[in-house]
């Protein structure tokens, strides 16, 4: 475990891709992943976990079957675990995600958008 700061910034400037979580910290059992969204993601859920997005810049939507959620900049959600979710940015948007390690992007829809999982930088 490193004792040293951790620049979001740096960080980002690490990777171009979209909608591939990148592993910056972790706290006993939970990650803390960077990740770029734009355009929309797919209808998902996580079944044995809650989901929390920071947003650091830009603005995020997350979108339930019957509500909608717009986060900016500063703000955060927690989405709790079995709830059906898509993320939704109309320009990029760079978040924050905490959730337990191991947890797939995708949770139980799979598809083209399941990012490689656990991918530290």
């Amino acid at each position: 475990m490193s004792t040293s700061a951790i620049n979001f910034e740096q960080k980002f400037a690490q990777f171009s891709e979209q909608w591939s979580p990148k592993i910056i910290a972790q706290m006993n059992d939970v990650a803390f992943k960077l990740v770029r969204i734009q355009g929309e993601f797919v209808w998902h859920n996580h079944a044995e976990t809650d989901e929390v997005f920071i947003v650091l810049e830009g603005t995020l939507s997350i979108e339930f079957r019957d509500a909608k959620v717009d986060l900016h900049a500063g703000e955060l959600l927690v989405v709790p675990r079995g709830i059906e979710h898509r993320p939704v940015a109309e320009q990029e948007c760079k978040v924050l995600l905490v959730e337990p390690a191991g947890t797939i992007n995708t949770g139980d829809a799979g598809g083209a958008l399941t990012a490689a999982n656990d991918m530290w930088i």
